[in-house]
């Protein structure tokens, strides 16, 4: 499945370039691999395990969602700047 990388306000130059990059795959795998190994995390404890930047992470966790790979776990726990974010699980 592919998910827009560009939006409907950016330039045409962006669009194309985004129509050639997805990125998300090799994402998705790492989070996956995050999730396996170390069981539900938030979004920056994710980031930190697979050395991805913590809005790289967000962006695929709601395509994860649509994909039927995670879910919320509906707690919350502590993000980086201590505030308090979603907990992710595998489904």
């Amino acid at each position: 499945m592919f998910f827009k990388l560009a939006r409907k306000t950016d330039p045409e130059t962006s669009k194309k370039a985004a129509e050639k990059v997805d990125f998300s795959i090799g994402h998705h795998d790492q989070i996956l691999a995050v999730l396996i190994l170390s069981g539900p995390q938030g979004k920056d404890g994710i980031a930190d395990r697979c050395k991805l930047d913590p809005n790289q992470v967000a962006r695929r966790l709601h395509e994860m969602v649509k994909l039927g790979l995670i879910r919320a776990t509906g707690k919350k726990v502590k993000s980086k700047s201590n505030r308090e974010e979603r907990e992710w699980e595998l489904v």
